[in-house]
């Protein structure tokens, strides 16, 4: 699978579980947090590098970061026999902001953790000052498992997004590692859709009481996955 994923990338084929990956995973992820490109304007920038949107009104910053989300993709497919860390995370974060208009914010740090307390769902989140300790003792108690199960994919995820290290940006980061992280220890990755995402939102709020809310939506977004590693006839492992 991640064989098929390189190949296709560095070849430049279009059209086959590369292709696919970069549309679907940039728009939905996207999408979760309001872009309002569609899929079909999603597909239009990746194939011909260019906007060819009409009698509509699109923020700048919905296409910077659709094409920024594009190289973040790049990006995890060639790093995975890295150990995660600071770096690649802050690298995401960097890849997917730049050029926005959060860059001229003097505020606003890109590629590098918050300086202003922020909440998700209502909900309290790493204060700022000690974002990086907290990422710091996320990674390591995740690195110290040699081999990774879902579950622990997906508690490293609902972790991650407790912290909300940065000031924007993170459910996309986040989402690109679970995707990396899949495809490091050998598990189908998947992509959230947005027929999904309430039973995702639902799923991290409930994680450490009910991990079966997170758990079966992921199984279910993977379940799609593997229909599309059939048809591109690509082999993968039953996880």
């Amino acid at each position: 699978m991640l064989q098929a994923l390189r190949a296709e990338k560095d070849n430049g084929i279009k059209g086959g579980i590369y292709h696919k990956t970069q549309i679907d995973l940039t728009y939905n992820s996207n999408h979760i947090e309001g872009s309002k490109l569609s899929h079909d304007q999603t597909r239009y920038i990746f194939e011909t590098n260019t906007i060819g949107i009409e009698k509509e009104s699109i923020p700048v910053d919905d296409i910077i970061e659709t094409i920024s989300h594009f190289k973040c993709v790049d990006y995890i497919i060639d790093c995975v026999e890295e150990r995660l860390s600071e770096k690649i995370i802050k690298d995401l974060h960097r890849m997917l902001k730049f050029g926005t208009q959060d860059t001229s914010k003097k505020w606003f740090t890109v590629g590098d953790y918050k300086k202003f307390p922020n909440e998700v769902g209502g909900n309290e989140t790493t204060l700022p000052e000690e974002v990086q300790s907290e990422i710091k003792k996320l990674l390591k108690s995740y690195n110290s498992k040699k081999q990774k199960k879902l579950d622990d994919l997906l508690d490293f995820h609902h972790r991650f997004e407790s912290i909300h290290p940065f000031q924007d940006g993170n459910g996309r980061v986040g989402r690109l590692i679970l995707f990396r992280e899949c495809l490091a220890n050998d598990i189908v990755p998947f992509i959230i859709t947005d027929d999904l995402k309430y039973y995702y939102y639902r799923g991290l709020r409930e994680w450490q009481s009910v991990k079966e809310y997170l758990r079966d939506t992921c199984l279910s977004a993977q379940d799609n996955y593997k229909l599309l590693l059939k048809y591109f006839r690509i082999e993968y492992s039953n996880s």
